[in-house]
């Protein structure tokens, strides 16, 4: 899988498990109750008011995590 803006925060939660706890600290809630938020990245990174260049890190680190 390689991770995107328009990948939806299910998608990376169910295949980067380890990317839960590293989007909740840089901000960005990807679960609730348990179960993932509906949204992109994308959606989720301008909710929270992040600019294109902090949201291309997040797609980059998430990206490292896989490899």
């Amino acid at each position: 899988m390689k991770i995107t803006k328009n990948s939806t925060i299910e998608e990376i939660v169910e295949n980067v498990p380890q990317s839960v706890k590293y989007l909740m600290q840089e901000g960005i809630r990807c679960v609730i109750c348990g179960e993932p938020i509906w949204g992109t990245l994308e959606d989720a990174a301008k909710e929270k008011n992040f600019d294109d260049k902090k949201l291309n890190k997040f797609v980059e680190d998430l990206n490292k995590m896989i490899e």
